[in-house]
C-alpha cells in the first residue's frame, strides 16, 4: 500500500510563490512517474506537471516558466515550486504517483488528499 502526504498549500497574493511537497510512504515498489494535478471548482482535474523516474519533465502550457517540478528518489518526495502565482492558479492540488511492484509491469495510481492553493488578486 502506498500513502501520499502533501503539504505546502495556502493563501498567497498574486505574484507570490508557494512550494508544495508530497512524501510517499512505500516499500517494495518503484515510484515511476510522479505528478501534480489540480482541480478548480467546476473544472475537471488537470495535469499540471509530471516527472518520470529518469528525470524527464512535462508541464501544462499555463504553468510553463512559472512552475518547477522536482523529485528526490531517495526521500520518495516530489515537489512543485510555484512562482509568479496568478488567481487562476487557485485550485486544490493533488499529488499523484504511478507505482510498479518490483518484478511486475502493471502500474497502479495513488493519490494524495489534496492541498488548497488560493491566490488573491
Amino acid at each position: 500500500q502506498v500513502q501520499l502526504a502533501e503539504s505546502g498549500g495556502g493563501l498567497v497574493q498574486a505574484g507570490g510563490s508557494l512550494r508544495l511537497s508530497c512524501v510517499a510512504s512505500a516499500d517494495g515498489v518503484s515510484l515511476e512517474t510522479m505528478n501534480w494535478y489540480r482541480q478548480a471548482p467546476g473544472n475537471q482535474r488537470e495535469l499540471v506537471a509530471a516527472m518520470s523516474l529518469g528525470g524527464s519533465t512535462a508541464y501544462a502550457d499555463s504553468v510553463k516558466g512559472r512552475f518547477t517540478i522536482s523529485r528526490d528518489n531517495a526521500k520518495k518526495t516530489v515537489n512543485l515550486q510555484m512562482n509568479n502565482l496568478k488567481p487562476e492558479d487557485t485550485a486544490v492540488y493533488y499529488c499523484n504517483v504511478q507505482v510498479r511492484q518490483y518484478g511486475r509491469s502493471t502500474l497502479h495510481d495513488y493519490w494524495g488528499q489534496g492541498t488548497q492553493v488560493t491566490v488573491s488578486s
